[in-house]
């Protein structure tokens, strides 16, 4: 029992919240959500996430969902419903300086997917600040850092059910897409940092977007 006593603390403190299973099913509850769901934007219909339309602002619409942990295995399904648009998937975290913003983004774009690392440092001349106009955090005082990585071609112009998985474990992530379609680890310090919020930002025009099956557990050693 003693052996087994530093693995489960190391277990809860990776992932202190009940794992997500959100199939938009009739036992939906929005209350998981911090966007206010329905909205002008956004519903559930058939049994999905559906957004479409313009926010009205400077960004698409967004969806917002907390979670907590470190070393998290995240997943959902995603649909376009008509040509064009881009669905943009963020993970939020700690940024190491006691406040949070922005970890990593997937974009998922129809030619390709493309990756951004968002890491901080309070050295405002640091060389991969690449927004000097941005200020720091107010609360931490950090800078965010942008890693710009090069698109990755893949043809995702087809309007099917595509698959995301996200697994993070200590400063390494897997994203893979559809299995086998596509795939990428990488090895960044700051991925070693707690989890706060997922966002998925949406431009898929009037016909929108459906999201499914978003499914968050502790990775497993």
């Amino acid at each position: 029992m003693r052996r087994l006593l530093p693995a489960l603390l190391l277990l809860s403190s990776t992932f202190a919240a009940e794992p997500i299973r959100e199939a938009f099913g009739p036992e939906f509850d929005a209350k998981r959500f911090l966007t206010p769901i329905p909205n002008k934007n956004t519903s559930v219909r058939d049994g999905v996430l559906w957004t479409r339309g313009s926010s009205g602002g400077k960004y698409p619409p967004m969806v917002y969902l907390p979670v907590e942990g470190k070393d998290l295995t995240i997943s959902f399904r995603y649909r376009h419903l008509a040509a064009g648009g881009w669905l943009w998937f963020f993970v939020d975290g700690e940024d190491g300086f006691g406040s949070e913003d922005h970890m990593l983004r997937v974009k998922l774009l129809r030619e390709g997917v493309q990756l951004q690392v968002d890491a901080h440092s309070k050295d405002a001349n640091h060389p991969m600040r690449q927004n000097t106009g941005r200020p720091a955090d107010p609360e931490s005082g950090a800078y965010r850092l942008n890693e710009f990585l090069p698109l990755e071609k893949v043809d995702l112009s087809t309007n099917t059910w595509r698959t995301v998985k996200l697994v993070f474990r200590g400063e390494e992530v897997q994203i893979t897409l559809d299995g086998q379609t596509w795939s990428k680890t990488l090895t960044r310090p700051n991925f070693n940092a707690g989890k706060k919020k997922l966002l998925w930002m949406q431009n898929g025009g009037e016909a929108g977007i459906e999201i499914d099956d978003i499914v968050v557990t502790p990775t497993m050693p």
